[in-house]
């Protein structure tokens, strides 16, 4: 019975920014419960990622995709259920950051950040949402952050766009709950990725950070597959608009 709950066999799942770090992590653990897997890639092949997908036995495609060029986000889910079928588990995990000190911080820089880590999330959620109100439930699962409730240092886009994704969860939650779609976040703690490579090398701020992290170390991006697949199978069906943080008590600190 348990086992049934969390499994997601015969779904299909796509995961933006699933070529490495947190994307990676989480395609591979919805492929290892069950799920087909497709993911978004903006320039070279994700060959690693379809290697560990692979072994798992479930099928795997993936889109070139652009989700801060206003991308036809109804073309790139037709090409999914062109491959795999409709997408019942949607993850918005693509998200860039841009650091500089707030009086320098550049307009460029600004709507870039959040051309993808917020109207792409919106554009690709709403599309998929139609879809999955049409065929009965789905699941959509944002990818947060700390700086969804803390302001951060030198990243003031970056900590817009994610307080606005909890915001957007809410709102989409609140209207999609009673058709069976649910909508959740996951806000990852620091986590060892591209996008804290400046943090980690960075000596004296590496260790604030760890010398506040009850559990001791950095996360991995491994650490948020149980997360997702969670928030995607059945065992959370009442779960709706809540933002669950994996951070290693960073938050409770």
């Amino acid at each position: 019975m348990a086992a049934e709950l969390f499994s997601l066999a015969g779904k299909t799942a796509l995961v933006t920014g699933g070529a490495s770090g947190i994307g990676q992590a989480i395609a591979v653990a919805l492929a290892q419960a069950g799920a087909d897997v497709a993911i978004t890639v903006h320039s070279a092949a994700a060959d690693e990622t379809h290697a560990l997908v692979a072994a798992t036995g479930r099928r795997y495609h993936e889109v070139q995709c652009d989700l801060g060029s206003q991308a036809d986000v109804q073309a790139l889910l037709d090409a999914v259920a062109a491959e795999l079928g409709p997408v019942d588990i949607l993850v918005n995990n693509a998200g860039i950051i841009r650091r500089a000190d707030l009086v320098e911080f550049g307009e460029e820089d600004w709507s870039d950040v959040l051309a993808v880590n917020l109207d792409a999330v919106w554009r690709l959620s709403q599309a998929a949402a139609r879809g999955m109100v049409q065929r009965g439930g789905g699941k959509i699962i944002n990818i947060a952050s700390l700086l969804s409730f803390q302001g951060g240092i030198r990243v003031p886009s970056y900590t817009a766009s994610k307080h606005a994704v909890v915001g957007l969860t809410k709102a989409f939650a609140n209207e999609l709950s009673s058709k069976c779609v649910n909508v959740n976040c996951i806000a990852p703690g620091y986590i060892e990725t591209a996008n804290t490579a400046a943090l980690r090398q960075d000596e004296q701020r590496s260790r604030q950070i760890m010398e506040r992290i009850p559990a001791g170390r950095w996360g991995r991006p491994s650490d948020l597959g149980g997360a997702a697949v969670f928030l995607a199978s059945s065992a959370a069906d009442y779960v709706h608009g809540h933002t669950l943080v994996v951070d290693g008590g960073w938050m409770a600190r």
